[in-house]
């Protein structure tokens, strides 16, 4: 631990003095600011330094009144595009319907910043998907946008920079499509994006950063702004050179997350290869398919025959494009071909993200046995280490409990938490602390990792503070899986493994034995097998009831699951 702290403070005397004085301070307990303490000192430099700049010019600026022009005089261009993804259907005459809350606006119009059902569901109102439904009208999307333009004030959660990220390239991909040539969007889109400018978003980093990159880059074709695409273009490959693994996965660790960043990639594909406007654009175009054929390729390895990702850490079904439109959308913009696909599927590369796939005669089998998540930036990251999904003949069997809500509430800190997932709990404790949300303080990392052709050990220190390393094993053949948990320490007091069986199967426990439907699982080891009901986030605000099995055990357990 003394190490870990030396890292980012002079020494350790100088973190506790800071920690005494933020404790007398802000008044707050110990255990608090040990939480602040821990999710803090992973933080890049840069980060820090724009949170203390983003919140001195907030005080700044309120004293002088400041105010950010919402129209500026501008210059656009005609963009071509082959056929994206077009986005789900989400706006139903005066309804507007994200993550299956439905809302309709009456008398008085479109309310953008309308916060009833929280700030997710606003921000997705602002983002303005809509405009790329299928059934969207040249004449409805200008109204809707025209409306936007004259209720935006600078008091407008809209003009936040990843609202203006996502929103910018929505509106540029909907004029282009239908020829519009209107000054009154076109500068209050060059308004906005001389906003986000201003306020990149370096204290954040991770998708969010990548997001203001690639729409810099709609922007710079779009208004022919030299300052905008050199800006984009310094974003994309730095961003794509830390974000994007060796072996394409993204490294916050969410399919989901992957599934949206490789489209968003592929469109900006498609704006290179189909426009020429930029000395450079070659080169980035160059990088961008490298790094899109590396994530096609770790999307397919991760990706159930079903066609289904497994929802491991922040993933949810019906957020972004599914793995088949990313693959259809690939073949249409030339990357690669339905042949390259068939290979992924049937020898699955995935190493330096720390994802592992298993395919028996009738089983799929998804691990993670890697780290949680980049350091400075595991908002999405689970408390989740040695997690696992299972289908048995391409449905699912063993599942993760999923995510149904981005609030910061009692629910999405069970979802985060251990107990939540397919791995042993200790003591009642996280394995990594997820608090707040999106925030992580003490984290599991992997100390020890082993692999033959049907053999994985792994161990983590997500327990250590009480003196506990958790170590897993994963054997298997074409119809077996065995997991090995050993507690290596005698200070646990009380060990669960649990087992989520998605909705509707039917379990029989008997003895140390549970039946299902297409196999059974022993467990040697067990001191007591208990079956109960949780509840599976099948969608966003969506929960159905299933049973998960939980073992209780000492120091070692052997959980054998056979199918027939």
């Amino acid at each position: 631990m003394y190490h870990s702290i030396r890292r980012n403070c002079k020494s350790y005397k100088t973190s506790f003095a800071v920690i005494q004085s933020l404790k007398k301070i802000a008044g707050l307990k110990l255990s608090k600011i040990k939480l602040y303490f821990h999710s803090i000192r992973y933080l890049k430099w840069i980060q820090i330094r724009y949170q203390i700049w983003f919140r001195l010019r907030l005080k700044w600026r309120y004293y002088l009144k400041h105010r950010y022009q919402l129209t500026s005089t501008s210059h656009s261009a005609s963009l071509k595009f082959n056929n994206w993804i077009d986005k789900p259907k989400t706006i139903y005459g005066n309804e507007f319907r994200f993550f299956n809350l439905p809302y309709k606006f009456e008398n008085n119009g479109i309310v953008w910043n309308y916060n009833g059902l929280g700030k997710l569901w606003n921000y997705n109102l602002n983002y303005m998907d809509f405009l790329l439904q299928p059934n969207m009208g040249k004449e409805r999307g200008i109204k809707l946008i025209n409306d936007y333009i004259k209720k935006l004030d600078n008091k407008s959660i809209g003009l936040e920079s990843f609202p203006i990220s996502i929103r910018g390239v929505n509106w540029i991909k909907f004029l282009s499509k239908h020829g519009i040539k209107n000054p009154v969007i076109d500068n209050s889109l060059f308004a906005q994006y001389k906003i986000l400018f201003d306020n990149q978003e370096y204290h954040l980093l991770g998708n969010h950063l990548l997001e203001n990159g690639f729409s810099f880059l709609f922007a710079g074709f779009y208004f022919n702004d030299s300052r905008f695409f050199t800006k984009a273009k310094d974003i994309i490959e730095t961003e794509l050179n830390e974000q994007i693994l060796t072996d394409g996965g993204h490294f916050e660790l969410s399919p989901m997350y992957h599934q949206i960043i490789l489209d968003r990639i592929l469109d900006c594909i498609n704006l290179l290869q189909n426009n020429e406007s930029f000395k450079g654009q070659v080169i980035l175009l160059a990088k961008m398919k490298r790094k899109a054929k590396l994530m096609i390729r770790w999307l397919n390895s991760v990706t159930f025959s079903s066609g289904q990702i497994p929802m491991l850490n922040d993933s949810a079904p019906k957020i972004a494009p599914s793995t088949k439109g990313i693959n259809n959308y690939a073949i249409r913009l030339g990357l690669i071909t339905e042949a390259l696909i068939r290979e992924v599927q049937l020898h699955p590369k995935m190493k330096d993200s720390g994802f592992r796939r298993i395919n028996g005669s009738n089983y799929e089998c998804i691990m993670k046995v890697g780290q949680i998540g980049p350091d400075y930036q595991p908002g999405h990251a689970h408390a989740d280490t040695f997690n696992f999904e299972l289908n048995l003949y391409g449905k699912p069997l063993i599942v993760d409990t999923g995510i149904s809500t981005y609030e910061k509430n009692e629910r999405r800190q069970f979802e985060r938490g251990t107990a939540a997932h397919n791995t042993v709990q200790i003591n009642e404790k996280d394995s990594s602390e997820v608090w707040d949300g999106f925030r992580v303080s003490r984290r599991a990392h992997v100390l020890h990792l082993e692999e033959t052709d049907n053999k994985i050990i792994a161990k983590h220190d997500g327990y250590e503070y009480l003196g506990i390393i958790h170590e897993r094993i994963f054997q298997w053949d074409e119809n077996r899986l065995e997991i090995i948990d050993q507690v290596l320490n005698k200070n646990a007091k009380e060990v669960v493994s649990r087992f989520h069986f998605y909705p509707n199967k039917n379990l029989v426990l008997v003895d140390n034995k549970v039946i299902f439907e297409g196999g059974s699982a022993t467990f040697v080891g067990a001191i007591s097998i208990l079956l109960n009901e949780f509840q599976y986030a099948s969608e966003f605000n969506k929960l159905s009831p299933g049973i998960v099995i939980e073992v209780i055990f000492i120091n070692e357990l052997i959980s054998n699951f056979e199918f027939k």
